[in-house]
């Protein structure tokens, strides 16, 4: 997701400014007579529950329910966060926690992988973006709650989790075992292809501008200077805060717009564009590669979105996911906030990348991987979601254009296996960056 934050201070002086001024007798009236019946039906609901349920219920389980449930009306990335889910939102974007390493939503009361941490226990376990989760250690998950699901995935580092899996593609429910660890939040990697460096950024917590910098730096080093090609490698990102995705694409501009946002009030409208106090491009005349997928979500969508549209970058792989909305999160207590959609985001070109993501220039689907053969390049994104905002903006592509030209996508996964292959799309990329005059790559348009 692509988070701002509203200070707590700021909303406490919402808060109280509100609260000191009184209203008008007018104003009330108006306002009673446009929600009160509304009002009367969910008190009367109220009361029912309290004094009919088979069992007494607490008045916190029934607020909480009412507040997710106004919440889940409206699209599926609001939400309400008490203490846990404060906590815990706090842990992923700024801490390390005991875990699997999921990204997941709900979708239609199932559980659903957006993307799986590189690295992480899931990953290694073979959980894929798209899967849906149906049990847990044995027991049907379906119809219960994100966070319940959530806290029971979560656990101390060396225990081990059962989850039954279904796979778009796959007859069968698939089985697996996890053994949980610490998720360290290391979001940047870094490694060197030859002369080609290779930046992998796996979420938008904190810090990630100022890491994939000092990788940056690193990749320079050990190239002796030599650096002839740079990946940028996006895929499986589910995203995170949206000053780091600003900040990770300043890393590669000069001037320009990164993003921009509107909502529904002007207030809510903002540019954010390169800064000129940064360092500017700081790979300026090397190529450069940005690798998507069906995993880039939010955050990763605007810096792919921010480089193709400033021509800094071609874009390989595969369609991204499509989350094209900011969410504002706003303290409503010291330990409790409301997690709200207020705006939705646009590309330097106005662009909005809501439900149909960011296509690649050059569309390269991962053969290495059997089972995404199996599901025919058909994934799971944002505009399969139940309830997810429209696009306001359509255009007439269609909206599965991740086709194949290529040759080399005939191959198979067991003589991608024999060549030593095991990532096919970062494989084509480094060959692209080898065999494509460096002119060629950097004046590219779509």
């Amino acid at each position: 997701m692509a988070f701002k934050f509203v200070p707590l201070q700021r909303a406490a002086a919402l808060v109280s400014a509100v609260a000191l001024i009184p209203a008008s007798t007018a104003g009330l009236a108006a306002v009673d007579a446009r929600t009160g019946p509304e009002f009367s039906k969910l008190l009367a609901v109220y009361e029912r529950i309290k004094t009919s349920y088979v069992e007494p219920v607490d008045d916190d389980k029934l607020i909480k329910g009412a507040i997710n449930g106004m919440l889940a009306a409206l699209d599926p990335h609001s939400s309400y966060l008490d203490a846990r889910d404060f906590e815990n939102l706090r842990t992923q974007t700024d801490g390390s926690y005991g875990g699997l390493g999921l990204s997941v939503t709900m979708d239609d009361g199932a559980v659903k992988v957006i993307a799986p941490t590189k690295g992480s226990p899931a990953d290694a376990a073979g959980v894929k973006a798209g899967d849906f989760i149906t049990h847990i250690n044995g027991k049907l998950i379906y119809g219960g709650t994100l966070d319940e699901a959530v806290d029971q995935m979560r656990g101390p580092p060396g225990t081990t989790i059962s989850l039954t899996l279904f796979r778009s593609g796959r007859d069968e429910p698939i089985e697996v075992k996890i053994t949980r660890q610490i998720i360290e939040l290391k979001p940047v990697d870094w490694k060197v292809e030859g002369n080609v460096g290779v930046i992998s950024v796996s979420s938008f917590s904190a810090n990630v501008g100022s890491e994939a910098l000092d990788a940056f730096k690193q990749i320079k080093a050990r190239t002796g200077g030599r650096l002839t090609g740079l990946i940028l490698d996006l895929r499986g990102n589910p995203g995170g805060l949206l000053d780091q995705a600003v900040a990770l694409s300043d890393l590669f501009l000069d001037h320009g717009v990164i993003v921009s946002q509107r909502g529904r009030y002007s207030r809510d409208n903002e540019t954010y564009s390169a800064e000129s106090m940064t360092p500017g491009d700081i790979a300026k005349g090397i190529p450069m590669v940005v690798l998507i997928n069906e995993g880039s979500a939010s955050a990763s969508e605007i810096v792919a979105g921010a480089l193709q549209d400033q021509h800094r970058a071609v874009l390989m792989g595969q369609r991204s996911f499509g989350k094209g909305s900011v969410q504002t999160l706003m303290p409503l207590t010291r330990d409790t906030a409301l997690k709200l959609t207020t705006a939705r985001y646009y590309t330097p070109s106005g662009r909005s990348v809501q439900e149909g993501g960011i296509d690649p220039d050059i569309a390269v689907p991962q053969i290495s991987d059997p089972d995404l053969r199996k599901r025919a390049l058909r994934f799971y994104r944002e505009s399969d979601l139940r309830g997810h905002l429209i696009n306001e903006i359509k255009d007439d592509k269609d909206l599965e254009r991740d086709k194949v030209q290529d040759p080399r996508f005939k191959m198979t996964p067991e003589e991608l296996k024999a060549k030593g292959i095991d990532d096919f799309q970062l494989y084509y990329a480094l060959q692209t960056l080898g065999r494509t005059a460096p002119q060629a790559l950097a004046a590219r348009k779509r």
